[in-house]
């Protein structure tokens, strides 16, 4: 195996190597001839699509997470709107009855977010074997996945909730 290093392209200088490797050994064959862009990208490849995998089902399960904040959230506000009818007909205003189910709601996702940093922490030596460039404890990665989410909490919260604030009080009430 040879390896040779050039400043401009490597293909422009094959012939000139082949030709030297000829005056060198005529009975030695030359073969195989690869830039090290191609053999670097063959080495990396089965992690490039093992981790291709992983970023896939990591959006699959934030859906899915996703959908389900936004069922408990549902529940919980249908299970609440007498109560919303009852605040609305009283007159609180739909912005304090927004803000008072939705910190329920991110109450609820605060404690997923606890939980699941804590978690990570924990298992993050377990972990590093997998991770490349980055530190099972960054933590800026921590801090940004701790940001997604409560951003996808805070709206998987918020629509049922600006839902269940729109009925008319009469209507809620008497859904009951």
């Amino acid at each position: 195996a040879v390896t040779i290093r050039t400043s401009g392209d490597p293909l422009e200088v094959l012939p000139a190597v082949r030709r030297t490797i000829t005056e060198l050994d005529p009975e030695l064959p030359v073969s195989d001839i690869q830039t090290m862009q191609t053999v670097v990208g063959a080495s990396i490849s089965r992690t490039s699509f093992t981790m291709t995998v992983l970023v896939l089902a990591a959006g699959i399960a934030l859906f899915l997470g996703a959908v389900g904040i936004y069922g408990v959230m549902a529940y919980g506000v249908v299970q609440r709107t007498g109560e919303i009818g009852l605040r609305q007909a009283l007159g609180a205003d739909r912005a304090s009855v927004f803000r008072l189910i939705l910190r329920d709601g991110l109450g609820m996702d605060a404690l997923g977010i606890v939980v699941g940093l804590a978690a990570s922490i924990g298992l993050g030596r377990t972990l590093s074997s997998l991770l490349y460039g980055v530190s099972p404890y960054d933590g800026l990665t921590l801090l940004l996945g701790a940001v997604v989410f409560l951003a996808v909490g805070a709206l998987a919260s918020a629509i049922p909730v600006s839902r269940a604030v729109r009925v008319p009080p009469i209507v809620a009430l008497r859904g009951d």
